[in-house]
């Protein structure tokens, strides 16, 4: 022990002997399903989220979570323990994750699934009642143990969910520990979590996906949302509105991907600002925008206490009032960067609205946006113009690109999609991540490759073959 570690306060020393109880727990838990069938596990796994996505279970979360947090709506919340759940269910039930979970027969490639042990899971404030859900059966379908540390304003959510979700493991046969809420959440425990786990799944801030790779734990962070979508000439204006307002109002914006910047080409700027309007949104005038830029951020950060609330409370902050039916505030802007506050992410109703000549204009002004934050999360285009939707895809630096769907609702996965459901959303190196990919369970395993000689050895080409595209260039 060198000698920063030989005194610690008796804060931290409590710290690592709970998370050192709960980790043993979790092993001898995870030890008992670590050679469950595919049967056994996908019923634990069933059991789970129908635990939480029943009808009266989903209407009582739904409620206790916006009564603990004050984040966020009833109808969001109840749309993500409920239906939520029951599609990220139905996408991995059916994938194999015991024994043999792929061949590769040109290549004569077996690969088998094994167990990581425990995952340490961060939950945030903002998605509280889905995240312990689906990160808990993404971890058993692996035969995993799981240790959820929630954000404090959770805490209580945490546990209930955490708790019906026993249940419904021991109900099926199964080891109460393989899900375990730290129920007293502290920076030292969480810290804990992530030094004595197996791998880390974080969903959480910039600040705790920073410390979860430098824990010196295999971790899986997120970057930085803040979602840039374009609206072309080619757009279905109506579905266009429609879908934006879907999407900046799900759950008051408490999803990082809620539409944070409009780019809309000019020949259709003022018909579309209309349509905008007749789904509820209010455009704001100068004045009230320099309100908002004062409540919005306090220190160059985001003021917690409006992230995910209704549009009139926040106006009401500012010091103006909302004409009736207004869901969703607004902002003109024009620029970029620290110096354009509008332009970051908000995780509010509301929304920096550009105007834009042409694509090539959107692909640069998406590209400045999301450098100053955001770069690698998620784009979106309304458009029916294939040349467009592709060139933006292929100039941006983003991993994924929603076309013609509300991206709060779309880029985690839904039943309209093929993208895999999730609340962790990989955002590649342009984010700080070592994946692009939306994450599930078959990140949360270990993979064995059985590789048998093929029935015929590969034969290097002659230099003419090889090489002749080049020889006599150098």
């Amino acid at each position: 022990m060198n000698k920063s570690e030989d005194i610690i306060s008796p804060e931290l020393e409590a710290a690592r002997d709970d998370v050192a109880s709960m980790m043993e727990r979790a092993r001898v838990a995870q030890a008992r399903i670590a050679e469950y069938t595919q049967e056994q596990v996908d019923e634990l796994i069933t059991a789970m989220v129908w635990a939480v996505a029943q009808e009266e279970r989903s209407e009582e979360i739904a409620r206790f979570t916006v009564e603990e947090t004050q984040l966020g709506n009833y109808e969001g919340k109840y749309l993500k323990i409920h239906r939520k759940t029951r599609a990220t269910l139905m996408d991995i039930i059916d994938d194999r994750s015991v024994g043999v979970i792929e061949e590769d027969p040109e290549r004569n490639i077996i690969k088998i699934a094994k167990p990581v042990g425990v995952i340490g899971a961060l939950s945030p404030s903002t998605n509280p009642e889905a995240t312990p859900v689906i990160k808990s059966i993404s971890a058993v379908k692996g035969r995993n143990a799981i240790i959820i540390a929630p954000h404090p304003r959770a805490k209580l959510t945490n546990k209930k969910i955490c708790d019906y979700m026993r249940e419904a493991i021991v109900a099926m046969g199964g080891p109460a520990d393989l899900v375990q809420s730290i129920d007293v959440p502290s920076l030292d425990k969480t810290n804990e979590l992530m030094r004595q786990c197996d791998r880390i799944l974080a969903t959480g801030g910039g600040a705790m996906v920073n410390a979860a790779y430098s824990s010196g734990t295999p971790a899986l962070g997120v970057g930085v949302g803040n979602a840039v979508i374009t609206v072309d000439d080619t757009a279905d204006l109506n579905e266009a509105a429609e879908k934006i307002r879907i999407s900046k109002t799900l759950d008051l914006a408490a999803s990082c991907s809620s539409d944070n910047a409009v780019l809309v080409f000019e020949s259709i700027y003022e018909e579309f600002l209309e349509k905008l309007k007749a789904e509820g949104g209010y455009l704001v005038n100068e004045e009230e925008k320099a309100r908002l830029q004062n409540v919005l951020w306090e220190d160059g950060h985001i003021n917690a206490k409006i992230v995910a609330q209704p549009a009139a409370v926040i106006a009401g902050q500012a010091g103006f009032d909302l004409p009736e039916g207004r869901q969703f505030l607004i902002i003109p802007e024009t620029g970029a960067g620290p110096d354009h506050p509008f332009s970051g992410e908000k995780l509010t109703v509301t929304m920096a609205f550009y105007k834009v000549k042409d694509i090539d204009e959107a692909i640069d002004l998406t590209n400045r946006i999301q450098a100053y934050q955001g770069q690698g999360h998620s784009c979106g285009i309304y458009s029916y113009n294939d040349h467009n939707v592709m060139k933006l895809a292929a100039a941006t630096r983003t991993s994924r690109v929603m076309v013609n769907q509300p991206q709060a609702a779309s880029n985690s996965g839904n039943l309209w999609n093929g993208m895999r459901q999730t609340f962790s959303l990989g955002c590649g190196s342009w984010g700080g991540n070592s994946i692009n990919h939306n994450i599930t369970w078959r990140d949360l395993i270990n993979e064995t490759w059985v590789s048998k000689p093929l029935a015929k050895s590969k034969e290097i080409p002659s230099d003419n073959e090889l090489f002749g595209a080049v020889i006599g260039r150098f």
